[in-house]
């Protein structure tokens, strides 16, 4: 996996002062040499970086959609990959919902033909070419890893996304920058898997979704990773089925998002 640039010279900086890190600790160390802060030419910071390149005045970060109807969104990041992307498809099919994915371009330059042709009620969206934190990169960084991803969705399935999710829901302003110049939503979500907490009670997690999502619910799952995932994954059905049980009906991100409540215009004042 390619090294940020951050990552490469904090492993330069360990190999070399690892006896100061030892005696000072990792915490005084990473202050000393400036860890704990963002790059002042890229990530987090750059949020000014060439703002004549902006194309629009708002953007749009979602967590969650504004709505009284009892609708919620389903998302999936990091694949497309060969082990559980099927059997979430599978799941979604029995069930007749759609989802969201956001997919990681390298995935789906590999495993195209897992899903090319079983996408069509599901939306796809852009979760970076190589899953790097794009908050340590510049602009230039950024859209490289969204450019790649755009074109190979657009090769393989023939659409064009306008959806980004940030690999570890990590937002710079670099990110944010890029993000307007493909014209994208930044979506994140407001409800998440928890397979860790969960690992010994796989119904608690069922339960942990059914009864605490509220209508215009995102929620983030994972159909590649580490085993742990399974937690959530064999339980999807199960949730689908509580869901329904409380009157929820189901919807891709951008769906969802059709149904925002539309805040009531300001009273007209009068001189």
């Amino acid at each position: 996996m390619r090294l940020s640039r951050r990552a490469a010279l904090r492993a330069a900086l360990l190999t070399a002062g690892g006896a100061v890190g030892g005696v000072v600790g990792m915490d005084a160390l990473s202050q000393a040499f400036g860890w704990d802060r963002p790059p002042v030419s890229g990530g987090y910071a750059a949020a000014a970086d060439a703002p004549e390149a902006l194309r629009t005045a708002n953007l749009t970060i979602r967590y969650f959609v504004e709505t009284t109807e009892p609708v919620v969104a389903f998302t999936f990041d990091d694949g497309p990959g060969p082990q559980w992307t099927p059997m979430v498809l599978d799941a979604l099919d029995q069930a007749n919902i759609p989802a969201t994915f956001f997919m990681v371009g390298q995935n789906l330059e590999k495993h195209a033909d897992l899903v090319r042709d079983r996408m069509g009620r599901h939306e796809i969206g852009n979760h970076s070419w190589s899953h790097d934190d794009l908050a340590t990169l510049d602009r230039a960084g950024v859209e490289t890893e969204l450019s790649r991803t755009h074109d190979m969705i657009k090769k393989v399935f023939g659409r064009e996304t306008t959806l980004l999710r940030p690999p570890y829901g990590h937002l710079g302003g670099s990110t944010v920058l890029a993000a307007d110049h493909f014209g994208y939503e930044i979506v994140l979500w407001s409800h998440l898997m928890r397979e860790k907490y969960f690992q010994d009670d796989p119904d608690g997690q069922v339960r942990d979704i059914v009864d605490n999502v509220r209508p215009g619910s995102i929620i983030l799952a994972h159909d590649v990773g580490k085993p742990h995932r399974l937690v959530s994954l064999r339980g999807l059905s199960a949730m689908f089925s509580g869901l329904k049980a409380r009157g929820f009906q189901f919807a891709t991100v951008s769906e969802l998002a059709a149904l925002q409540t539309r805040p009531s215009p300001p009273p007209l004042t009068t001189a």
